[in-house]
């Protein structure tokens, strides 16, 4: 392997850090037009805040009851990226492991919804959760966000369930093992890589996913964080320095995650990469 440092790395290492610079400047702007007053804002907002308001932070957690928000947010997090592992990962166990053409037609179904744009649905889900009683509901939310989720998950699933040996299921079965402990002693735990991958993408996406709330959740009770700072951008439009600390204290936590775990994102697309 040649590991020799040519003019081709210079280039591509500062490409990489321009596209890094670009991606962080939005985070810089937010955060420091968070500390400041609102005059300093319209002043200048690259500038550094004279005075560091942490006062803005205090105001926006009581305003917008961020503690119950940012617990609504965690509660439909938590249980639809759950629900979306365990309903995928045994879809595409059992679509791979039984092979047919009723496996490939589900299979098809399943995927073809990727293709759907939601705001063609928008209507229609609306009148639906509102026959079975899912508005303003966050078990609702939990159910609508499985149905949005699992295709992904199933696609990526089903590539990496393709290159665990049969073998090793089978020994099992020998050895006693019914189906249902097959997949959770032997095939869960060597989808590992993959379902740290999948679980990473859509915390991310459910967490901050505004327009599903917004037009699901209408009580102040069942408010998602997204939905609890858009409130700045409405009644409190010209509050920016206040918008900003409310976005700043929405981003925090899935930055933090995302630093945590984003190792897992690599490993887990190569592993799907070579296993599919």
């Amino acid at each position: 392997m040649n590991d020799r440092y040519d003019f081709g790395k210079l280039v591509i290492e500062l490409v990489m850090i321009v596209f890094a610079i670009l991606f962080f400047i939005p985070l810089y702007l937010t955060f420091i037009n968070a500390f400041k007053r609102y005059d300093e804002v319209l002043a200048s907002t690259s500038s550094l805040p004279s005075v560091w308001q942490f006062e803005n932070f205090v105001t926006v957690w009581n305003q917008v009851q961020f503690p119950g928000v940012f617990m609504n947010s965690l509660i439909i997090t938590v249980g639809s990226v759950v629900g979306i592992l365990l309903l995928s990962s045994a879809a595409a166990y059992q679509l791979v492991r039984n092979p047919g053409v009723a496996s490939n037609i589900i299979f098809t179904v399943i995927l073809s919804s990727l293709v759907i744009p939601f705001q063609t649905m928008m209507i229609p889900l609306v009148k639906v959760a509102k026959d079975f009683h899912l508005i303003n509901s966050l078990p609702g939310m939990i159910v609508m966000y499985l149905g949005f989720g699992v295709p992904l998950a199933l696609f990526l699933y089903h590539g990496f369930v393709k290159g665990i040996p049969a073998e090793l299921e089978e020994a099992a079965t020998i050895d006693g093992c019914g189906t249902v402990g097959v997949f959770f002693r032997i095939l869960l735990p060597l989808l590992a890589p993959i379902t740290t991958t999948i679980a990473i993408l859509h915390t991310l996406w459910i967490w901050n996913d505004f327009l599903l709330p917004f037009i699901m959740l209408t009580t102040k009770a069942t408010r998602t964080i997204p939905l609890a700072t858009y409130v700045y951008f409405g009644e409190y439009a010209n509050q920016w320095n206040l918008a900003l600390a409310a976005l700043t204290m929405a981003i925090l936590p899935v930055i933090a995650f995302f630093l945590i775990m984003q190792r897992y994102i690599i490993e887990g697309i190569t592993a799907g990469a070579v296993k599919g």
